[in-house]
């Protein structure tokens, strides 16, 4: 299976979402003198919206609000709120590319996705959680619409970056191969890092003011000051205002070029300056530990059908339409060939058939209505993409081979390459953009 063309494959804001501590009410504004009671201002002009002066305040605080839970020093206000101001500028680019293209979420969709992050946080009741967000001073309707926002561009992300990467046979072999050399095969590194984006076709100047600015923070740090609170001010990665912590990560998923600097590296030292095709990197490594990956997994084979939910298409129709399908397969009639003429996924002209899956393949939903069911049996679940069948044809459990480190090294280089093909995107994205900062003059 082709990295990133299974469309039940995990998606970020599934993985990634800020647990309900990082979203309670925020303190005071960085410089409430800044503000004037009863009018708003324009900070920047993107393209035929704007972003007002409330929109960044409340934006700062909420950012104010996260790092100071973190235990991060907050960079000077002026650092922080063009930071900030830059991310907005990215989030509001996405959104307006996301319109003019027609990738949106609705209700039904969002909903599903918030009911996952409640359980995530201990939540059962989607009603509890909001509760809770509310007491706590979050305006509900502006999470949701948080929520959407992080959603699409997901979706962006995997329909104009990881549906059109193409990885060779030979990269796969060059990259065993390189590891092979390295050895280290099961070392995790806990990591932090720090980015500066080049802009597609820089100039020699811009890519060399990209550069001192990533000398620069390399310079902060060897004077004694905070990775995290020099990350929040000067990195670009999306990171950033998690203090650049990347978490622990397998040596798989992380490229050759930091590979190896890291290998050199003790805890707690930092990498010079590296360069790679998106910009300039400070790596900082935190910890280091010997991985554990299993000898042994449980695949499942299987095959589904799937009826999406939308505006026409609500999710009790979506049910109803599953419904008559599992009963008439029930009644004799091939799933396969139900799967060509009804499954909206682009599995069914093979019939629904998914191949063998992993663990971690599909959306947790799906896993676990999968997992519940015996081979030969069907069953029916929703998921954010809309109602599906499922039928499980056999299991297996298979030793870590030579087929199972080639998929996961395609794996690794997928997401190598997705996040420099991304940054290139997003570059390209502001460069076809009319921006126009107003900032200094509302200062």
């Amino acid at each position: 299976m082709m990295y990133g063309a299974f469309l039940l494959m995990q998606t970020v804001y599934g993985a990634e979402m800020l647990p309900v501590e990082a979203v309670k009410a925020v303190p005071p504004a960085l410089d409430p003198q800044k503000q004037v009671a009863g009018i708003d201002s324009v900070v920047a002009v993107v393209n035929d919206d704007v972003i007002t002066r409330r929109e960044l305040d409340d934006r700062l605080r909420t950012v104010a609000r996260q790092l100071e839970k973190q235990g991060t020093q907050l960079p000077a206000p002026e650092v922080l709120e063009k930071q900030i101001l830059e991310r907005m500028i990215t989030d509001l680019l996405q959104a307006q590319f996301a319109k003019e293209n027609g990738v949106r979420v609705d209700d039904t969709q969002l909903d599903l996705a918030i009911t996952r992050i409640a359980q995530q946080n201990g939540f059962p009741a989607l009603a509890e959680f909001r509760a809770k967000l509310e007491a706590d001073g979050v305006n509900f309707k502006k999470f949701r619409e948080e929520i959407r926002g992080e959603i699409i561009s997901t979706r962006l992300r995997e329909r104009e970056v990881e549906s059109k990467l193409v990885i060779s046979d030979t990269e796969v072999d060059n990259y065993l191969a390189n590891k092979a050399r390295m050895g280290g095969a099961n070392e995790e590194f806990h990591l932090a890092h720090i980015l500066v984006v080049v802009p597609e076709q820089a100039s020699a100047e811009k890519i060399q003011a990209a550069r001192d600015k990533a000398e620069q923070a390399l310079a902060q740090l060897k004077g004694g000051a905070d990775f995290a609170q020099v990350a929040a001010g000067t990195s670009d990665a999306k990171d950033a205002l998690k203090g650049g912590d990347l978490g622990w990560r397998s040596s798989d998923r992380i490229p050759p070029l930091f590979m190896n600097e890291l290998q050199s590296l003790q805890p707690g030292q930092t990498t010079a300056v590296l360069r790679s095709p998106s910009g300039f990197h400070v790596l900082k490594l935190i910890e280091k530990r010997s991985g554990s990956a299993p000898v042994v997994i449980v695949e499942t084979h299987a095959r589904h059908i799937l009826i999406k939910t939308s505006e026409i298409v609500p999710a009790i129709e979506a049910k109803s339409r599953i419904m008559e399908i599992k009963a008439r397969i029930e009644a004799g009639a091939d799933f396969a060939e139900q799967a060509k003429r009804y499954s909206q996924d682009g599995s069914a002209q093979q019939g629904g058939d998914l191949d063998w899956l992993a663990p971690g393949q599909t959306v947790p939903e799906f896993e676990d209505a999968m997992n519940k069911l015996q081979p030969g049996m069907i069953g029916a679940v929703q998921t954010q993409f809309g109602w599906h069948l499922i039928q499980v044809l056999e299991r297996r459990s298979t030793d870590v081979s030579v087929q199972q480190q080639r998929q996961q090294a395609r794996q690794a280089i997928g997401n190598f390459k997705s996040e420099e093909l991304y940054q290139d995107w997003l570059r390209q994205l502001r460069d076809r953009a009319f921006i126009e900062y107003r900032l200094e003059e509302n200062n």
